[in-house]
């Protein structure tokens, strides 16, 4: 049996998912297997599964039943001791497995190991932005305030799912948080400080969607109905950089007037919050749309994902 199974669920992601396999295959680890969970896609992903060579990939479809069930799905048909995840968009870093095999060894009491990521656009260019996390140790606090887990970074051992569970099938919305804040309530989580995961932003990338983002809002008292009464102070936090998260992807997606009601929002749940780093490039970023309109402030969006660029280290 192999030592780690990677589950891919897949929706229509044809456009990606040949270069997100490839970035699996190439790992410097390479005791895996992988499982694609075609769920219900009408595209010709079939046609392409039918010409995968590599032994290690496996093909399983189902109905079309939301992204839950299908790495649940995955779960079920996995025969590794560690469970990795990886979305149908994104890339891996070459040395990603390995380096977070490695950090289950150094750290036999961890049920989950994740990494941190950078941010790539429709191309697989690099956008100049990285995401760090401060989610480690015994991080229920931290991950209740915000989830800063991705889910293509994360691996989990299989004794870890088989004392907490699985994805929620009933949730629509922060089904990945859900499961991190039960893991969390049990082992302690480890992470690795690279960005090892290349998260892809397009179009049709459903974290770009404000308006289904905002249904995770309604989940956040469902989560906390998972932690003892003593942690229930955090949750004004939590609302709070919630808010600050669908006020930057409204307006990312063009809608200033909800971004501002977001922002707004969030000064009302935690006061204090008007004095994070993020929130005040929130409202830089709300005057420039203001003062410039939409056409000048993309200029100056890709001025500065230029600039980012330049000077980043990390590489795809």
């Amino acid at each position: 049996m192999p030592c780690c199974s990677i589950i891919i669920p897949a929706y229509n992601a044809i456009k990606y998912l040949p270069e997100t396999l490839e970035s699996v295959l190439k790992q410097s680890f390479t005791d895996f297997e992988v499982l694609i969970i075609d769920d219900g896609s009408y595209d010709n992903v079939i046609e392409w599964a039918a010409q995968i060579e590599d032994p290690r990939v496996r093909f399983i479809s189902q109905k079309n039943q939301g992204v839950s069930a299908a790495r649940n799905l995955g779960i079920k048909n996995a025969t590794g001791e560690y469970i990795a995840f990886l979305d149908a968009d994104d890339l891996w870093e070459s040395t990603k497995l390995e380096k977070q095999l490695q950090l289950f060894i150094k750290n036999p009491y961890s049920g989950l190991v994740h990494t941190e990521m950078a941010l790539i656009d429709e191309e697989s260019k690099l956008l100049g932005r990285e995401f760090t996390s401060n989610v480690e140790g015994n991080a229920l606090e931290q991950l209740l305030e915000k989830n800063t887990i991705v889910t293509s970074s994360v691996i989990v051992r299989r004794s870890c799912l088989e004392t907490v569970g699985s994805f929620d099938n009933n949730l629509t919305s922060s089904e990945d948080w859900e499961l991190w804040v039960r893991i969390a309530s049990v082992y302690p989580i480890a992470l690795v400080k690279e960005p090892l995961v290349f998260y892809r932003q397009h179009p049709n990338n459903t974290t770009n969607n404000w308006q289904m983002l905002e249904q995770d809002l309604s989940s956040i008292e469902q989560i906390f109905q998972l932690v003892p009464e003593e942690l229930s102070h955090i949750k004004k936090r939590t609302y709070a950089y919630a808010n600050v998260y669908l006020a930057w992807k409204a307006l990312q997606t063009g809608y200033p007037r909800q971004a501002a009601y977001f922002r707004n929002q969030s000064i009302k749940h935690y006061f204090s919050i008007l004095f994070s780093p993020n929130f005040i490039r929130l409202s830089l970023a709300i005057a420039l749309l203001q003062i410039f309109g939409s056409n000048g402030f993309s200029r100056i969006h890709s001025l500065t994902c230029s600039i980012r660029r330049r000077f980043s280290t990390v590489k795809t």
